[in-house]
């Protein structure tokens, strides 16, 4: 039956997709910043608001599950994939406007969710625009920055947004205003609605070029320093617990360099869990057990995941 859905979408997307915007069992470990993962059943790229709208409302008629990502630099997939479509807001869907003027003196940029946050940055950069250079090095999508409210330096996305256009899972589109949005910490009312970002844009204010590219530098050289950002990883894996550091709890435990399988803590960053000799997703789901428990035990302090953990695990083999 799945499998029959599956092939009725492929016919359809195919129609509206080019061969290389539409995968077939593709392996997510191509489209995480982990490199692991099992394979997707069908991954779309879309590069309009046109397309996907379309690949929405045929997996909607199918009834066929969706799953949206963007840079997968906050995923974990499992080792089984992701059934269904998965829809990847990627380079294709990443263009940023020119500045608008506003009344105010400020202006704005509108950049579509398949932008890296580091393309925005460094429009603003371009037009002498401050106020995102704590977001310089942050590795996903603007999509995904909004979604989660990413945040870096003192800095959080809600400093600086305007407003959100998203989508439906029924091809539907709306505009929210950050208020809206109700951004928090590492999150937004849209993990609730169900919307997906499809543009977001910011206000920023008037600076100096040459004083925005010295913090976005400076802010870059302290990720290269402090981070294990050569190796494959989904950044911080633990969202900060209220009164604490993760990493500095992680570290106090004794668990630097602590491994299972090819997933290790990080020798240079306990709070970054890294897959530095190939391993598997349940290696790392293994890894984040291990660590969550020892820190409870060690400081009665419950370590929250902030990477998103999608799919199946693989199957058991028959010896």
């Amino acid at each position: 039956m799945m499998a029959q859905r599956l092939e009725n979408v492929y016919r359809v997307l195919r129609e509206v997709f080019t061969p290389q915007q539409l995968e077939r069992s593709v392996p997510m470990s191509r489209y995480t910043t982990l490199r692991l993962g099992g394979p997707a059943d069908l991954l779309a790229s879309p590069a309009s608001v046109e397309q996907l709208s379309r690949a929405l409302k045929a997996a909607r008629e199918e009834e066929l599950p969706v799953t949206i990502i963007g840079n997968g630099s906050n995923l974990l997939v499992r080792d089984g994939g992701i059934r269904g479509l998965v829809i990847r807001l990627g380079e294709g869907f990443g263009a940023v406007t020119e500045p608008t003027p506003l009344p105010d003196g400020c202006f704005s940029l509108t950049a579509q969710a398949g932008a890296t946050v580091q393309k925005l940055c460094n429009a603003a950069a371009d037009s002498s625009l401050t106020g995102l250079e704590f977001a310089f090095g942050i590795p996903g999508t603007v999509g995904g920055a909004v979604y989660m409210n990413a945040g870096a330096y003192g800095g959080e996305m809600k400093d600086v947004l305007h407003s959100v256009t998203a989508m439906d899972m029924e091809g539907n589109t709306r505009v929210y205003t950050a208020q809206e949005l109700e951004l928090g910490y590492r999150r937004s009312a849209l993990m609730q609605t169900g919307h997906l970002v499809t543009s977001a844009t910011v206000v920023l204010r008037p600076g100096d070029e040459d004083t925005i590219r010295t913090a976005m530098r400076e802010f870059i050289q302290r990720r290269r320093q402090k981070q294990p950002i050569q190796l494959p990883s989904c950044g911080s894996t633990f969202k900060r617990p209220e009164g604490h550091f993760a990493g500095t709890l992680i570290e106090g435990c004794g668990l630097k360099g602590f491994r299972i399988g090819g997933a290790s803590v990080s020798e240079l960053h306990a709070g970054f869990l890294v897959n530095d000799q190939q391993g598997t997703a349940a290696d790392y789901l293994q890894l984040i057990a291990h660590v969550q428990k020892t820190v409870f035990d060690h400081t009665g302090v419950r370590l929250e995941p902030e990477v998103r953990i999608l799919g199946e695990d693989a199957p058991l083999s028959v010896l």
